[in-house]
């Protein structure tokens, strides 16, 4: 990993067991899989309200815990829809994680609205639903002594630019990689823009590093051998979900985060810099073509197509 720490953001590192999580109201979307699962089990079992957006819900054994609202994170229109729907309290939230994510494939996909897929559903799904919420965020919680919360997951701190200008790989040399590193920017840039644009909730980023999930069926094949055996070779050399889920879970309710807003941290949860060259003009640039480029697929009149969250 590339980042860098920052200083000037520490925390105490609680007993998970010793914490009161009851009084959180959280929704994650895309917490019917990898490390959002993690998390809304983690948070369920231990009494705190807990909404998940999702594709499958697959937590049956937590049914009574877990509120689970099905979408396809993919279209536009659908996350147009998840961020105006009654189902999930956005107003009495304390907590919004957004952990929806895929890898872009080697041979360009393209959803029914005309959108890349994994810029549809590994960034412009938050986008949408993070735009649409945050002035409403939380003015009914409960307790109102600290500010509602957004952590957005994704590889923050990398020093990751990306490409504002073809937010959509519309470019003639198509890379999966850099289609992602474009939606790691723009995640990046998501949180940093949210620091002034939202003084009424605090915006962190997260950087959970390679943890063993799903996340890379759409690029390596789902099931497939090379899947497979790269997903065995992280399971070994690298933390579990339910292993950073504890420790972000921690993270979420620590005094010392409070009004520290577009701080990034690390899998082991320490704070780090941001990536030096996402400048206020290269965020706002992010910011102004992700407008646009939503605009364009919410036009489109193409029938509905699923994606795999």
């Amino acid at each position: 990993m590339f980042w860098k720490k920052d200083p000037s953001v520490t925390w105490e590192r609680k007993n998970i067991n010793n914490i009161d999580f009851s009084h959180l109201n959280v929704a994650i979307i895309g917490g019917t899989g990898g490390i959002g699962r993690a998390i809304s089990r983690e948070l369920a079992q231990r009494d705190a309200k807990v909404t998940v957006v999702g594709q499958t819900f697959r937590d049956e054994d937590l049914k009574d815990k877990i509120k689970f609202v099905k979408a396809d994170l993919s279209l536009a229109s659908e996350c147009k829809r998840i961020s105006h729907s009654d189902e999930i309290p956005y107003e009495e939230l304390t907590h919004l994680i957004f952990t929806t994510g895929i890898f872009a494939s080697r041979q360009k996909q393209i959803t029914s609205e005309g959108l890349e897929k994994d810029m549809a559903v590994s960034y412009l799904s938050r986008y949408i639903i993070f735009h649409d919420v945050a002035n409403r965020l939380g003015i009914n919680r409960m307790k109102k002594d600290d500010l509602p919360k957004v952590f957005v997951a994704g590889f923050p701190g990398n020093g990751q630019m990306g490409d504002p200008d073809d937010l959509n790989s519309d470019g003639k040399n198509y890379s999966a990689y850099a289609t992602h590193m474009n939606t790691v920017a723009a995640n990046e840039s998501l949180v940093l823009d949210a620091k002034y644009r939202f003084t009424n909730i605090d915006t962190f980023g997260l950087n959970p590093g390679l943890i063993k999930t799903n996340i890379r069926s759409n690029l390596l094949g789902s099931d497939s051998y090379l899947s497979r055996i790269t997903e065995w070779i992280i399971s070994w050399t690298c933390q579990s979900a339910e292993t950073y889920a504890k420790m972000i879970c921690t993270l979420i309710v620590s005094p010392a985060i409070e009004s520290r807003s577009g701080t990034m941290f690390s899998n082991k949860g320490d704070a780090i810099l941001p990536t030096p060259g996402l400048t206020k003009d290269v965020v706002g640039k992010f910011m102004k073509n992700s407008e646009l480029l939503v605009e364009k697929a919410l036009q489109s009149q193409s029938p509905s197509t699923s994606s795999n969250e």
